[in-house]
């Protein structure tokens, strides 16, 4: 795998570890509490955010990916997550192998 990729999975593995602490942390609540919902959407918002400068604007490792490449991967990340109303695990997923596959096509 290369590096960038490796960072590109730790990072979204980070995010993911961040959103389970949160609900372990809010056990308490139910799931559809204002809160939690709340807590959710920022999550999400503070993702996206990354994703938009990941693409838009790479640095580091992350430039070494092409934009076609990151495109496929935005691409087929939205795709997943709206035909899976949200699950953002999978989506992610399918984000990846899109850039990845892509990455390979192009040789990069």
């Amino acid at each position: 795998m290369a590096e960038a990729d490796l960072a590109l999975l730790l990072t979204a593995l980070a995010m993911l570890a961040l959103r389970a602490a949160g609900l372990l942390v809010a056990g308490a609540l139910r799931p559809d509490h204002p809160f939690i919902l709340w807590a959710s959407a920022v999550s999400q918002a503070v993702l996206a955010g990354f994703v938009a400068l990941a693409i838009a604007v790479p640095g580091g490792l992350a430039a070494t990916v092409p934009l076609p490449a990151r495109l496929a991967g935005l691409a087929a990340g939205l795709l997943a997550f709206a035909a899976l109303r949200g699950r953002l695990l999978p989506a992610l997923g399918a984000g990846l192998a899109a850039l990845l596959g892509v990455r390979a096509v192009l040789g990069g």
